[in-house]
Formats: C-alpha cells, structure tokens, sequence
C-alpha cells in the first residue's frame, strides 16, 4: 500500500483554502476537519474538494490532529495548513517518496513563507523544515498548546522541494494571532516549571531581532524584514511577560 492522505484543520480561512486543496487534488483522500467556530463558509468549501469532512471542536492543533490520526487508513499522511499549498516539484517527490518501498517514515519538508504580501527570504524563515510527511502509523504530536510538532518513530528526513505559507497579510490579523500564540506559549512553559527572569524580558527579544535581522540577513528582506524582525522580538518579550503575569497570579492566589 503506497496511499496518501492529506490532513487539513479548517478554520475561517476560505479565502485561503482553495489553493491548499486544489495543490493536494491528486492525493488518495483530503481529509478537512473542521473547526466548529468557522462562520466564514470555509466548510462549504473543503465540501467541493472532499467528501471525507468532518466538524470537531477544536482545542489546539496538536489536540485536533491527534484526534483525526487514528481514523486514517492510507499508509502516509501529509499534514498541510489551510494557509499552505504545495509546489508541483514538492508533489512529484511526494509521490515517488510514497511508492518507493525504500522510504524513510518521515520527512521534514522545507517551507517558504509570505509575510504582508512579500515572499521572504532570509531572517531565518527560509531555513524553516517541518515534519509533514510520515507514515500514519509512526507519527502522533507532542501534546502542546502550540506550535507542536509530530514525533515519528523510525527514520527521518528532509525534502528540498517547497511548500509555500500564507503567513500573515496585515497587522489585525498578526496581532490576533500573535495574542492567541504567546499566551499558549506562556501556559505551555509555565506548566513546564519554567519561570521569567530578568534577561528573558530585556535581552531576549534583542538577541531575537539581532539573530534575524543581522545573523539572517533579514536587512535583505527591506522594510518587510525590519519589521517582520521588530514583531517577533516583541513576539519573545510578550511570550515571557505574560509567563511573568502568570506566576504574579499565582502568588497573588495563595
């Protein structure tokens, strides 16, 4: 058996999905699991590539794509983001990756992500892998709020061939995310017995923008790399406020 499945989590993102989907079309099942949340007609959508969505609530991604794992029969799944589409080099060594009986049981694939409009090429985002590819029964997620990443028994590999992000458009949809992200992050740590410390709030989110704008050469990237670099070092200084706000809760609480 050399089949393919390709998981998607739909959330209010129909503007989007149609790429992601019609990149996948050849595969043997579009498996889109939907966030019951979603108001903007995105299930309507996943509904005119598959006939395999469902509707489940959604706690976070590792928690949902766990659920879906086990009801996957292929032997390979390829899990892709509403927001991802993949090129057609990266669909043709998929497809010789999963009849070849040699294959590892899983590949990190190698993504390119677009930030306000601008395909960025440096700051370290063109250095981004991610599992994606792995067979079925080798790869469940590591319980995690966010930004969790499937651990897959057995050998592993990388695939140079692209696939491509629709990161973020404009600043309203940054900072929603941005909110929702850094607070899993501080749950996340703050659960792991981590606390703030002086640096983490002053010289991290430097070393942050240095490491991108500099060490990656995100001054390449133009008014779209300085900015993006200015986010994500305020990204790290919110992540460790908000674990710092935590443990003040906590003491507050006793």
């Amino acid at each position: 058996m050399s089949d393919l499945t390709v998981l998607t989590l739909v959330p209010n993102a129909g503007d989007r999905l149609p790429r992601c989907l019609e990149s996948v079309r050849w595969a043997d099942d579009l498996f889109c699991v939907v966030d019951p949340k979603t108001v903007d007609g995105s299930d309507a959508v996943a509904r005119e590539y598959s006939q395999h969505v469902v509707v489940h609530e959604y706690v976070n991604a590792a928690n949902q794509r766990n659920w879906a794992l086990p009801q996957i029969k292929t032997e390979w799944t390829l899990v892709l983001d509403a927001d991802e589409w993949i090129s057609p080099e990266l669909a043709v060594e998929i497809q010789r990756i999963i009849k070849d009986s040699e294959s590892l049981d899983g590949y990190e694939i190698l993504r390119h992500s677009y930030f306000f409009g601008k395909l960025i090429r440096h700051c370290g985002w063109h250095l981004d892998y991610n599992m994606r590819l792995f067979r079925t029964a080798k790869g469940r997620y590591l319980e995690k709020r966010v930004h969790s990443r499937v651990a897959v028994e057995g050998r592993t590999g990388r695939i140079d061939q692209v696939m491509y992000h629709d990161a973020y458009r404009d600043f309203d949809e940054y900072f929603r995310t941005n909110n929702r992200f850094t607070e899993w992050n501080a749950m996340d740590a703050y659960e792991q017995g981590k606390r703030t410390r002086w640096i983490d709030l002053t010289l991290r989110p430097v070393q942050r923008f240095l490491k991108m704008y500099i060490v990656r050469l995100g001054i390449l990237d133009g008014y779209h790399g300085a900015v993006l670099c200015g986010l994500s070092a305020f990204s790290v200084f919110l992540k460790y406020a908000k674990l710092w706000d935590l443990e003040r809760k906590a003491r507050e609480s006793r």
